[in-house]
């Protein structure tokens, strides 16, 4: 008897089980709204639905299509922030800062970029002060349109990319776009843009391989140390990081390097 009982309780407590009543009884809901359509009964019994119903009017289609372009929007706004500002220079000099010192974790991802949004409100605030005084405050005020406070606010990123901008990386995605000569006011952010940040990356590399000098030169010595001692078993990063790390300390490094960033943007 317990042996029969137990069996049942399996069967009874099997997934298989539960979701074979789960579809009878979904088959027989179906059937029942079905019988109750041919009868001539409410119709409205059960409904079941996967697709997309569209709006006949043409405003709610383009009220619609607004909503969804402000959403992908707002989805593209971080990585537009990262490309248009100085964030992009200044987390590549902190990574190969990093990498210098032989320090893989500290300091944290988290704080690194946190300090490099912070330095870039702070390098790109003239640019915002600009922006606010002449195209949000009038448009808020009513004086000017959207399109025109757009164009105003693009202008002024657009001065500040080209100002940062080596002019051949410019030149290099005019000729890509086959655009012919145009003046500078007249360039596209489709072109400026991809110029600003190749520029970027091609700074930051080079402040980043500045930055790996002296450090490297610590490694060498201590590394020809270690070997006129005899010491092979001994890694030379164990004595290398922390000297490393006191001589940067000792120079105020932190200060000289956001002192170097702030000023190759002309601050």
């Amino acid at each position: 008897m317990n042996t029969t009982t137990q069996k049942n309780k399996q069967v009874v407590g099997h997934p298989r089980f539960g979701w074979g009543w789960f579809l009878v009884l979904f088959l027989l809901i179906s059937s029942s709204g079905l019988m109750a359509q041919a009868g001539g009964a409410n119709t409205n019994a059960f409904n079941f639905n996967i697709g997309m119903n569209l709006p006949e009017e043409p405003q709610r289609i383009d009220v619609a299509i607004r909503v969804l372009f402000l959403i992908t929007l707002l989805a593209v706004a971080p990585s537009l922030v990262m490309l248009m500002t100085c964030f992009t220079r200044i987390i590549i000099v902190f990574s190969f800062l990093r990498n210098a010192l032989s320090l893989q974790g500290v300091p944290a991802n988290q704080i690194m970029v946190g300090f490099a949004l912070f330095m870039t409100f702070f390098i790109m605030q003239p640019v915002y002060q600009r922006i606010d005084a002449e195209a949000i405050k009038p448009y808020s005020a009513g004086t000017i349109t959207g399109v025109q406070a757009m164009d105003v606010a693009k202008g002024h990123a657009k001065d500040f990319m080209l100002r940062q901008a080596r002019p051949k990386d410019v030149e290099f995605f005019v000729g890509l776009a086959k655009m012919g000569p145009t003046k500078v006011e007249d360039l596209p952010l489709s072109v400026v843009v991809p110029g600003f940040v190749l520029s970027e990356l091609r700074t930051g590399f080079q402040m980043g391989f500045l930055l790996f000098i002296p450090f490297i030169l610590i490694d060498f010595v201590v590394a020809i140390v270690l070997m006129s001692l005899g010491l092979l078993f001994l890694p030379p990063v164990t004595i290398s990081m922390p000297l490393k790390i006191l001589l940067f300390v000792l120079v105020d490094g932190w200060t000289l390097v956001v002192r170097s960033l702030a000023l190759s943007f002309g601050m």
